[in-house]
């Protein structure tokens, strides 16, 4: 696991969480200039998906403890605030629960949080891996049905699925299948407790409505007190599409 730093060293940290199988700077490049201004930006780079190592995502247990080990060591353990993009959402739940690091604010890009018991992750896993995996390793869709769905999607949604697709990163031939497998099945074996509630974090939603009404309830499911930040858009659009904004409600909640 790697940890990428921009900005002052002594301004407030933010720790920025990359989505499922993404690269850490095609989900948070465009948007870390617009931060660095006001915060220590640290993002992650997890074990597994940096071009500048041999490792393997573990998993999302082991992941979490490797970050708070770094927050120990280079912040005190206290940081301002995390915000996780899709899968990222997990680790700022698990962050939050766990109560080894402190952060003021946690924010969650309309994470999905699914959980699932092993055999159906299992499934789940098996059949998902193949469709992503070639995405992931050579920076195209290789299923030519879902290439077609893609493509039926794109014209309804506009750029939404092209900025979508741009977030996992171009062909990165270092990641292994492996990796990929590890970390989305153990993201949904992974359980995060109900009605977290930490004094002194205050956990925030980018709600994308467009997801549906169902995650509504799963977040004041897992959250005792969510601030939810309604946006009638899909998942993680507002960070694919519309940078500024996105950047302006982070500074706006944690600043």
């Amino acid at each position: 696991m790697k940890i990428y730093h921009f900005g002052a060293e002594d301004a407030p940290v933010l720790l920025l969480l990359p989505g499922t199988c993404c690269h850490w700077k095609s989900n948070f490049g465009a948007v870390i200039p617009l931060l660095a201004d006001s915060f220590r930006v640290l993002c992650v780079s997890y074990n597994g998906f940096d071009e500048t190592e041999q490792t393997e995502f573990p998993t999302m247990l082991e992941e979490t403890e490797k970050i708070e080990a770094y927050l120990k060591t280079h912040c005190g353990g206290h940081i301002r605030a995390a915000y996780g993009c899709s899968l990222g959402g997990s680790f700022v739940g698990l962050l939050a629960a766990r109560q080894n690091i402190h952060m003021d604010y946690g924010i969650l890009g309309s994470s999905d949080l699914d959980q699932a018991s092993p055999l159906t992750a299992s499934l789940q896993t098996d059949f998902l891996l193949p469709l992503i995996y070639p995405v992931v390793r050579d920076g195209k869709i290789k299923a030519k049905f879902l290439q077609k769905r893609l493509d039926k999607c794109a014209k309804e949604s506009g750029d939404y699925v092209k900025a979508f697709l741009k977030m996992f990163g171009d062909a990165r031939p270092y990641v292994t299948m492996q990796s990929c497998k590890n970390q989305f099945y153990s993201d949904l074996i992974t359980p995060l407790p109900d009605k977290i509630h930490v004094p002194g974090t205050e956990i925030h939603i980018f709600y994308a409505l467009k997801m549906g009404a169902k995650y509504r309830a799963r977040y004041q499911q897992h959250f005792a007190h969510p601030v939810l930040h309604e946006q009638n858009l899909q998942h993680e659009e507002l960070l694919a599409c519309h940078p500024e904004q996105w950047a302006h409600l982070v500074k706006s909640i944690a600043l």
